[in-house]
């Protein structure tokens, strides 16, 4: 949905909230939430879905024939998908996810297949006049490559997205579609901070990338470099960069220096303890579904626990001054149960997105409900809602000041 004429943003939820890893249950579940939500939200003006799909759904969707009945439904009942999110490829729920969420990575033509996959979806249902994304792990998950990748991992890498830009530059060529991916950096992945996310374009994507890319298009290598960056773009999780201690305005310009792309902006605030504090209160939200990585700073120094179990198990550290936790907490509150959270860099990311316009995107992305305290839970349609709602109410209170 559009939050307002005047500004270019279509405020979307990601639908990962949704249990359903075949077609025929993302559907089913769908034709329920979408009309209701936009009911609520966005009565007389189309209203998004941020689509989650497995591998097997996508695949189910296109070899069943069913992008066109869904597309028609979309049209009928005023709604329209430009966002997937790609990133987990398998299961999502009821089953331990953990690190197995960067499984297939960007080394693999598994991974490559699927987005693939995703693209061609995308490419049926995005309505004309919007850029479409595709969301995607940050390349791989750095234990399982020593920390640092060697240079055939990144080079197989860079392979692959290339593959993949290829298909989505003929595609806007053929049909006028712009689609792009939008790689998500994420605590303990192979690139988890902007830092590395420019390393990564810098020394690999671009030079190693580019004349690939001109090769296969028969193109300019700076042409192809520029292709390469209208389509490999960043998704933007204030979650993971509160996260990582970045400051979002720094991080927001590192990226712009060199020219590398925001596809859309993920809302979500990430847990955070003051030190040394309650910690304990954390434990709740140590569940074994998901990878909750937890960054310690130190001073000037931060130390990364690959899980919050472990952090809950390790001694203190007596210079320690903060715990920030990857969770993906709701927006509406800072406050929960005597833990706090990043709510305010999700404010600031809104209030440099309505000052710069650098994206057209914007996607609660809040899957974690479980875990709240039981005075905070709501029906998931007026969980939805209400954070719909807090972004509104946060982007007319900036556009007023």
């Amino acid at each position: 949905m559009q939050i307002d004429p005047r500004y270019p943003f279509h405020l979307t939820y990601c639908t990962n909230i949704h249990p359903g890893e075949n077609w025929a249950s993302v559907e089913a579940t769908l034709r329920d939430a979408g009309p209701a939500l936009k009911a609520r939200l966005s009565p007389e003006m189309p209203f998004g879905l941020g689509l989650r799909l497995s591998a097997l759904a996508a695949r189910e969707a296109l070899e069943g024939g069913f992008m066109s009945g869904f597309r028609h439904f979309l049209d009928a009942n005023g709604l329209y998908v430009a966002l997937i999110n790609g990133y987990p490829y398998g299961e999502f729920h009821g089953t331990a996810v953990k690190d197995q969420v960067f499984a297939p990575d960007w080394t693999t033509e598994a991974r490559l297949n699927y987005t693939l996959d995703l693209l061609a979806v995308l490419s049926g249902l995005l309505p004309p006049g919007i850029d479409g994304g595709i969301s995607t792990m940050p390349l791989s998950y750095k234990p399982w490559l020593q920390r640092r990748a060697e240079a055939p991992q990144w080079e197989a890498i860079v392979g692959n997205l290339v593959r993949l830009a290829e298909a989505m530059a003929r595609l806007s060529r053929a049909e006028g579609k712009l689609i792009h991916l939008d790689i998500e950096p994420e605590p303990d992945g192979l690139i988890e901070n902007t830092a590395e996310v420019v390393r990564f374009f810098r020394d690999w994507l671009l030079p190693v990338g580019g004349p690939m890319l001109a090769r296969a298009l028969r193109v300019d290598e700076d042409w192809a470099r520029q292709l390469l960056l209208d389509h490999i773009r960043i998704c933007f999780d204030s979650c993971h960069i509160a996260v990582e201690y970045e400051k979002p305005a720094d991080a927001l310009a590192a990226l712009r220096a060199e020219g590398i792309q925001i596809g859309r902006v993920q809302l979500s605030s990430a847990l955070k303890v003051a030190l040394p504090g309650h910690t304990e209160r954390l434990a709740p939200f140590a569940d074994s579904t998901y990878l909750h990585q937890v960054i310690e700073q130190r001073g000037t120094c931060l130390h990364h626990y690959p899980d919050l179990p472990q952090a809950l198990a390790a001694p203190a550290d007596p210079s320690a001054n903060e715990w920030r936790v990857h969770f993906h907490v709701p927006l509406f509150t800072a406050e929960y149960d005597g833990v706090s959270s990043t709510q305010e860099d999700v404010r600031a990311v809104l209030a440099l997105a309505v000052r710069d316009g650098f994206t057209r995107h914007l996607e609660i992305e809040t899957y974690t409900w479980d875990v709240l305290p039981a005075d905070l839970k709501l029906d998931m349609l007026d969980s939805i809602t209400r954070e719909f709602q807090w972004v509104i109410a946060e982007v007319a209170a900036i556009r007023r000041s």
